[in-house]
């Protein structure tokens, strides 16, 4: 147990990032002569945005002059409201071939009480790194077994969990089953266990909700009969529709077994993965149900599929009016590169998608589906001033995020990446193979 806990200190030692959050803003800020993405109303070109109080107060133009405050003039920049990633295991994991350092998991298939955001690091070196991006807020999601728990919408920046806790809870995850089929007659019978299994893995889940609603109508009677149960507990906020069940589910059986479950159970349902949801727009949109796209960078899954399917889908799904958002892989493995959630949305726009949509999903878009809307997601009076400032387009590649505030306060921009790049480049101008005055 020593070990285990010296391992676990040695690597936070290592591996802690040792930015100090921004203070909460003290005074009101007015930006002038940017060109302002709103995503809620447009955009607007050369025009001003204040904020105060960690609040948007007024966009559009000529507002200077109705103010004594911080007056900053970045003509030719660029504002967009700060992008949400909407999965991944942000601040729950550091180095994924180091088990002390992966605190996304719990022991056993059912947990529907864990909570993702009292596990959240703070100081994880991949905070920085992400919002060096644009990416201000995240979606953090435990994940192992079928149910896995109840995610956080969390601020990428602040001293405890609790400071950087925008919303918890978000959704309760599930994971949906494998629904594949035997194709030969050699695979029947791993099939038949296959199918044994995930029929089990069903029943589980029902048996499970059914205890639940039990527990929920004891509680609520106040019986003396009662007990308290805290994997009981984390399923009553799904139960009384305050949040939705997360179903990650990429196949099409898959999809639409967990769709025709969710009506059975009469529960508000998210799709998570869906990289067959162009197969189920009819479905999709019938029932109201939301799609976090995970799968923009991802190969075919079929021999017949066009080899860009998975970069068409999202506007397959505006096209059928499907309510959608895009979001990085899901898997842990992919969580440090959630830096290039914008160039998700940018190979969505170069096949098909249309460039406003293509920025609201990883903007507003996403903040509904969260349930967060009324708060991020947009530059509308009345918002968290939750917003950065870029030389060009975000979703082009070449573009630098050069301030960013999250709640009116401005965060550190510097990161890992940005520190080595400082060191080798002094290493090639002290050597003679780079021109240019040596940095300091």
């Amino acid at each position: 147990m020593k070990l285990i806990y010296s391992i676990t200190l040695l690597f936070s030692l290592l591996f802690a990032s040792d930015q100090i959050p921004g203070p909460p803003q003290d005074h009101p800020i007015i930006f002038t002569g940017a060109t302002i993405h709103t995503v809620s109303h447009g955009v607007l070109e050369n025009a001003e945005i204040l904020f105060d109080g960690g609040k948007i107060i007024s966009v559009g133009h000529n507002l200077s002059a109705m103010y004594k405050i911080e007056k900053i003039d970045i003509s030719g920049k660029h504002i967009f409201p700060g992008l949400i990633s909407a999965g991944s295991t942000l601040g729950l994991q550091e180095i994924g071939a180091v088990r002390a350092t992966r605190d996304y998991a719990e022991v056993g298939s059912i947990n529907p009480n864990v909570r993702a955001n009292v596990s959240y690091n703070p100081d994880s070196e991949i905070i920085p790194i992400s919002r060096s991006n644009g990416i201000l807020l995240a979606l953090s999601v435990p994940r192992s077994g079928r149910m896995s728990g109840m995610s956080s919408l969390m601020m990428l920046d602040g001293w405890t969990w609790e400071d950087a806790t925008l919303q918890h809870p978000v959704g309760l995850h599930l994971f949906w089953p494998s629904m594949n089929v035997a194709k030969s007659d050699k695979a029947e019978k791993k099939d038949k266990s296959d199918k044994e299994s995930r029929l089990k893995s069903i029943q589980k889940i029902d048996d499970l909700i059914q205890e639940s609603r039990a527990y929920l109508k004891l509680k609520e009677s106040r019986s003396s009969s009662f007990k308290h149960d805290l994997r009981l507990e984390g399923m009553l906020s799904v139960l009384t529709g305050d949040i939705p069940v997360f179903i990650h589910a990429n196949e099409v059986r898959q999809i639409e077994a967990a769709v025709y479950w969710a009506d059975r159970q009469n529960l508000e349902m998210v799709l998570v993965g869906g990289k067959d949801s162009w197969r189920t727009t009819t479905l999709l949109k019938d029932r109201d149900i939301p799609v976090i796209y995970t799968q923009t960078h991802s190969t075919p899954m079929r021999r017949f599929e066009n080899y860009d399917q998975a970069f068409t889908t999202p506007f397959q799904l505006f096209e059928a009016g499907v309510k959608f958002c895009i979001s990085n892989s899901e898997s842990p493995f992919q969580t440090p590169h959630i830096r290039n959630l914008p160039y998700h949305a940018a190979k969505a726009a170069s096949y098909g998608l249309p460039w406003e949509e293509a920025l609201r999903s990883i903007t507003l878009s996403t903040a509904e589906i969260l349930g967060v809307d009324e708060k991020v997601g947009s530059l509308e009076v009345g918002k968290e001033a939750t917003l950065f400032i870029a030389d060009g387009d975000i979703l082009d590649i070449r573009t630098q995020v050069e301030r960013a505030f999250i709640q009116g306060r401005e965060i550190d921009l510097t990161d890992r990446h940005k520190t080595l790049y400082k060191k080798y480049k002094i290493k090639y101008q002290q050597n003679g193979l780079l021109k240019g005055p040596v940095l300091e």
